[in-house]
């Protein structure tokens, strides 16, 4: 096809991917707004072993990062903030909002927690990384002082929406529904590929240029 075929296809059938468009951009904005808000709280742990300078003193404290995340991400935990807060839940349903994550490079670990209620969702993640501080401090009690490891939040948590994102599912579905409207207006075009309509037309299939027409 030359270019004026394409140019020719969009002035028959542009319509089409405009309507589609415009229809799946609509129907994600609807959809965005029809779900429950959900907002995530995120906060960060700062772990500092005592003896900083000692390579590997901060080697243990890398390896204690996997340990720490593996005990806040529990059951126990779960019901003790649900015990803190009052919360009106299960532990199993508290712990699958909840993620943790550690960061080596940083000596960080971070705490998401998401909830419909952004004060909720920012409680939970504060007393959930506090847990970890409270029992830390325990634990150093009955170490040597050389072989302490600190734990202090590095903020507040943050808290955002988490979903739905409306403008990028609304952007997802102009894309979307454009793409759709392509794939849609070629294939009207390829089933009518046999069809004479223009002078053009016959030219292109018998390679022979049209010297006149007969008026119909």
């Amino acid at each position: 096809m030359e270019l004026s075929d394409y140019f020719r296809i969009v002035r028959r059938r542009g319509w089409l991917i405009v309507l589609l468009a415009i229809l799946t951009a609509g129907a994600a904005y609807g959809f965005s707004k029809m779900q429950d808000e959900v907002y995530r709280a995120s906060v960060k742990l700062i772990v500092s072993p005592a003896r900083t300078a000692d390579f590997g003193s901060n080697q243990g404290a890398k390896t204690l990062l996997l340990r720490y995340v593996t005990w806040l991400d529990s059951s126990f935990r779960a019901a003790e903030v649900i015990d803190a807060l009052n919360l009106d839940m299960e532990p199993g349903t508290l712990k699958g909002d909840v993620s943790f994550s550690a960061d080596e490079a940083r000596f960080t670990i971070q705490v998401d927690v998401r909830n419909t209620n952004p004060e909720n969702a920012s409680r939970i993640a504060r007393t959930w990384a506090e847990r970890l501080i409270q029992d830390t401090n325990e634990n150093n009690a009955t170490q040597r002082q050389e072989d302490r490891v600190t734990i202090e939040l590095q903020d507040n948590p943050t808290v955002g929406l988490y979903r739905p994102n409306t403008k990028i599912n609304t952007v997802a579905g102009l894309i979307f529904g454009s793409l759709v409207g392509v794939l849609l207006v070629f294939a009207l075009e390829w089933m009518e590929s046999g069809t004479l309509r223009r002078a053009e037309d016959v030219e292109r299939l018998i390679d022979v240029p049209v010297i006149g027409k007969i008026p119909g």
